[in-house]
């Protein structure tokens, strides 16, 4: 089974993640989004928002499963038998960073990185983008999937 893990804090899930998503399950039979959970970070949605956001956006896609974690990826994939990390990237300076990842990633273990090219009509949007345009009450509707938009009203 080729198992690949998404790893993101995903706050919130954005059209971006989910078009890496939707193109990334035709190439491994399981998807796992993991939602990486980091004591010092501040999010602007719970655990529980960004879980339900993602489990409701994909309730139909059978191969797609919802979890989290703490600590390395590299180590998570190893807790839960991946082998592929799927990324995507938005521009050069995303590939820059992701590649320098991946190679420790590497380093670190036998994890291979697949990186997926964000669709040009999602590429500028960012969950830090969408949190902005949220918290100064702009039109985040564009941005972000119905799952998201129905659970900020």
């Amino acid at each position: 089974m080729r198992r690949a893990i998404f790893p993101g804090s995903f706050d919130p899930l954005t059209l971006g993640h989910y078009d890496i998503i939707q193109r990334g399950i035709t190439l491994f039979d399981e998807l796992l989004i993991a939602i990486g959970i980091n004591a010092d970070k501040k999010y602007m949605f719970s655990l529980e928002e960004r879980t339900r956001f993602i489990s409701e956006a994909f309730k139909y896609e059978p191969k797609i499963k919802v979890v989290t974690y703490e600590g390395l990826t590299v180590d998570f994939c190893k807790q839960v038998d991946a082998d592929f990390i799927l990324r995507g990237l938005r521009n050069p300076a995303d590939f820059e960073f992701e590649k320098a990842i991946a190679h420790t990633n590497r380093q670190l273990s036998e994890i291979e990185t697949v990186f997926l090219l964000t669709s040009s009509g999602k590429s500028y949007i960012s969950s830090s983008i969408v949190r902005d345009v949220i918290r100064n009450g702009g039109d985040y509707t564009g941005l972000v999937p119905d799952t998201v938009r129905v659970g900020l009203k």
